[in-house]
C-alpha cells in the first residue's frame, strides 16, 4: 500500500512508519519537523513541508500515488492547549481540514486519524467507543472537530476512514534506538525516568485530591509500538465511504505514583517528586475498553505490564539522553 503520514516523523507517527516499511509497505513522510525529528524515520522517505501548503501537499499525493493517509500531525500538549487555543485550532484542525480537501481533490479515499481518548467524558468505568463524548481541553476539542469533519467528508465524499482514540503511548523500541524526545516534554514517564535518572530536577504531581485510590490521576499506558501494530491492522480494514472508531489501550490503568514507583524499580533508585495544584485540562482517570479492537481486528498489546514499558523507555533515555540530537551524532 502506498501511505502518506503526515507528521509522521513524531513520537507515534515515525513508529508506525517503520512499522509498515518493515511491513512491506510504500511509505512516505510529510513533515515540518517542527516538533518531529528527522532522525527517526529513513532520510530517503522524508518529504520537508508544510500541511498549510496545499499546493505542495497535493503535489506529493499525486506524485506518489498515495492511496492513504494516516494523519497524525498536530499540536499534542493539553496544558499548553489551555493557554494556546489559537495554536490548536490552527494546526489541528484548519490544517486538518486543508489535509482533507487535498484528498478529495487528489482521489485519495482512504485516512486513519490520530485522535485521542481525552475527547470521552470522565468515568470510573471502562471506557468504549459508545462511551460519552466530552472533550474538556482546546486539544481534545480539536481532536473531536477533525473526527466529525472527517465523518462529513465521508458522508459527502466516500472517504473511508479508521479513528484511532489513544490512550497514553508510552515506551520506546526495544533495541533503545528509537523513543520519545518532545520540546519541552510533557508526557509522565519520559519526565520521570529524567527526574530519576538526575537529568532534571523533581517530577511534579499535579493533584492529588482526586476520586482515586491514591488521589492521583489514572492512565491508561500502552506500548508505541503495539500502537503501530493497531495502525496498520485499522487501515488494512478500511472500506470505502465507511468509518470505525477504535479505542487503543491495555484496558489496564496506572496511577501517577504507581508510575513513579515502576520507574523507580527499574532504575534501581528514587526519583523525586512535589505535588502539586491540579492542572487545567485534566481528567481524573482515562482507561480503555478496547474489546472492539480485539474482536475485530485481532489486536493483543506484546506489551501489557507497565514495567516492561517503562523498561524500553529507560533504556532509550541512557543511551541517547540528549534524545535524537544524539542518535544523529551517533554512529550507532
Amino acid at each position: 500500500m502506498r501511505v502518506l503520514a503526515t507528521g509522521g516523523a513524531g513520537y507515534v507517527g515515525s513508529a508506525a512508519v517503520r512499522y509498515l516499511l518493515r511491513q512491506g509497505h510504500e511509505v512516505r513522510v510529510y513533515d515540518n519537523l517542527s516538533t518531529g525529528h528527522g532522525a527517526s524515520v529513513p532520510a530517503e522517505r522524508l518529504i520537508e513541508a508544510d500541511l498549510a501548503d496545499a499546493e505542495r501537499l497535493r503535489a506529493v499525493l499525486s506524485e506518489h500515488k498515495i492511496e492513504a493517509v494516516m494523519h497524525f500531525a498536530g499540536s499534542i500538549a493539553v496544558g499548553e492547549s489551555v493557554v494556546k487555543p489559537d495554536l490548536y485550532y490552527r494546526n489541528n484542525v484548519v490544517h486538518s481540514l486543508t489535509l482533507l480537501e487535498a484528498m478529495v481533490a487528489t482521489g485519495v479515499g482512504r485516512i486513519l486519524f490520530s485522535s485521542t481518548a481525552a475527547v470521552y467524558a470522565p468515568s470510573d468505568e471502562l471506557l468504549s467507543e459508545q462511551s460519552p463524548l466530552a472533550p474538556v481541553s482546546p486539544y481534545a476539542f480539536s481532536k473531536y472537530a477533525v473526527e466529525r469533519f472527517i465523518a462529513d467528508f465521508s458522508r459527502a465524499y466516500g472517504l473511508g476512514y479508521a479513528i484511532l482514540r489513544y490512550f497514553n503511548a508510552s515506551g520506546a523500541s526495544e533495541d533503545g534506538q528509537y523513543g520519545e524526545d518532545h520540546s519541552p516534554e510533557t508526557h509522565l514517564i519520559p519526565l520521570v525516568l529524567a527526574a530519576g535518572l538526575g537529568r532534571r530536577g523533581q517530577i511534579g504531581v499535579f493533584g492529588r485530591d482526586y476520586r482515586t485510590p491514591d488521589g492521583t490521576c489514572i492512565r491508561d499506558y500502552v506500548h508505541v509500538d503495539d500502537l503501530a501494530d493497531a495502525h496498520l491492522r485499522a487501515l488494512r480494514a478500511i472500506e470505502a465511504g465507511r468509518g470505525e472508531v477504535y479505542n487503543i489501550g491495555t484496558g489496564t490503568g496506572h496511577s501517577v505514583l504507581e508510575v513513579i514507583e515502576a520507574a523507580e524499580g527499574v532504575l534501581e533508585g528514587s526519583v523525586p517528586k512535589e505535588f502539586m495544584t491540579r492542572r487545567a485540562g485534566d481528567v481524573a482517570r482515562l482507561v480503555a475498553g478496547g474489546a472492539k479492537l480485539r474482536e475485530r481486528l485481532g489486536w493483543r498489546p506484546q506489551y501489557d505490564d507497565l514495567t516492561d514499558i517503562i523498561g524500553t523507555a529507560a533504556l532509550w533515555h541512557r543511551r541517547y539522553p540528549e534524545g535524537y540530537r544524539a542518535k544523529a551524532q551517533s554512529p550507532g
